[in-house]
């Protein structure tokens, strides 16, 4: 299962002269439907289309046209498409959306060239999508029992929702894809299901309006995060063979973050999920290593926090997520292997809470029993940090975006082989 986003590659700019025995000719200025359109179907309309996250489509000419000179700033600066990784690690990440330097030219002398439209019949195909959805049709979509009010202003602490999946046998889940019902007011969801035996009723339970630690709904026995949305992230999509699995039974839990802006709001947000066509050889996991006592001190411009977590067997690591607040700095993942080798394995130097990005191997890491990831975090509680709430406190763990938190998460598979399990359909 993938993305349905075809991988479209235009033509390469031509840069250089002619044959010898030709006369030397200037290098065909770029246009949209030979050279643009594809370099935007394959990098940018993912979010860059009518109901989407970006404030603006590209998917035409005329869409794309009155951006040119925007487009060819932010990609010269790299800030688009968001892509927040360093490049020295031996790692590739199949989701990478950093644009080649090829890429980055066309798109500037497209720019610089008067941004001119070219002929029709140049003109790729467009991608297609499901309507509103980014994994194609979802099997199944489940929604929040009902709208939630929004206040205006004030703060609401983390909500948690329940719905039944009524699922009468084990389910597969190969993707999932997290809808936000109101975008103005939903800062992030992450979506868990909690088998039968887990239906304990506390203050600090689902439907309570109690507040919890994010990492609950995983840390918990009996349950299993699913998919989370969030500014920047990406739907689950697992790699052929390996799926989440969701038994007969369980509950889905929505953690929901909801901000207020000044205006009364309503929002029901809701859930796809994809059923695996195939037989299931590895159940996806999901861990984490945090640290939940931080403290960071008034003024201090680049506080150290560090967790880490041991893998009891041989796993491969699917995907990393980290992921702190708005005096988040930069965070490293490395792997310690039991010979004593260290790697990074994923560098974010300049973290930025906006985008909340999910970084998936395109070659899943294998961690050896035994081995460590080691995650380091750095934080700006400084008056250098424009986004600081207030640099003359300090910080500690918390549900608000003015606490912090520091969590590297992953998804992971057992390395050893298990008994295929027959598809869900």
């Amino acid at each position: 299962m993938r993305i349905p986003v075809e991988k479209l590659w235009g033509p390469c700019l031509v840069l250089g002269a002619a044959a010898a025995t030709v006369a030397a000719e200037p290098a065909a200025r770029p246009t949209f439907t030979r050279d643009v359109a594809p370099i935007l179907y394959n990098r940018c309309v993912e979010c860059h289309r009518p109901g989407e996250a970006a404030p603006m489509s590209l998917l035409t000419y005329a869409d794309a046209r009155p951006w040119a000179r925007s487009i060819k700033e932010k990609v010269q600066e790299r800030s688009m498409p968001p892509w927040l990784a360093a490049v020295e690690t031996s790692h590739r990440f199949e989701n990478e959306r950093r644009l080649t330097e090829r890429e980055i030219t066309t798109l500037s002398a497209w720019a610089d060239g008067g941004a001119p439209k070219g002929d029709d019949g140049d003109l790729p195909a467009a991608p297609r999508f499901a309507d509103g959805w980014a994994i194609g049709k979802p099997d199944v979509v489940f929604a929040l029992p009902e709208e939630f009010a929004v206040p205006a202003d004030g703060t609401v602490p983390y909500k948690y929702f329940t719905v039944p999946t009524n699922f009468t046998e084990d389910r597969w889940i190969q993707a999932a894809e997290i809808r936000p019902g109101n975008r103005a007011v939903v800062h992030h969801i992450i979506v868990s299901a909690r088998e039968p035996i887990a239906r304990e009723v506390s203050a600090r339970e689902p439907n309570s309006g109690g507040s919890a630690n994010p990492e609950r709904g995983e840390g918990r026995a009996g349950t299993n995060k699913i998919c989370g949305f969030a500014p920047g992230e990406q739907p689950k999509i697992y790699p052929a063979g390996t799926a989440k699995l969701v038994k007969a039974g369980s509950t889905l839990v929505f953690q929901v973050h909801y901000t207020t802006n000044g205006e009364a709001a309503r929002d029901r947000s809701y859930v796809g999920f994809v059923f695996a066509q195939e037989p299931v050889k590895r159940a996806v996991l999901t861990g984490t290593a945090l640290n939940t006592r931080l403290a960071i001190p008034p003024g201090d411009s680049n506080h150290e926090v560090r967790s880490t977590w041991t893998a009891p067997e041989d796993v491969r690591i699917l995907e990393f997520m980290p992921h702190m607040h708005v005096r988040g700095k930069d965070f490293t993942y490395t792997a310690v292997y039991p010979d004593g080798r260290r790697e990074v394995v994923l560098a974010v130097p300049r973290y930025d809470f906006n985008w909340q990005l999910v970084y998936r191997f395109k070659e899943p890491l294998l961690l050896p029993r035994g081995s460590r990831l080691d995650c380091v975090a750095h934080f700006d509680n400084s008056t250098t940090n424009k986004y600081n709430p207030d640099p003359s406190k300090e910080v500690r763990w918390g549900d608000q975006t003015w606490e912090e938190m520091m969590i590297g998460w992953f998804d992971y598979v057992r390395e050893a082989a298990e008994a295929p399990v027959a598809a869900t359909r």
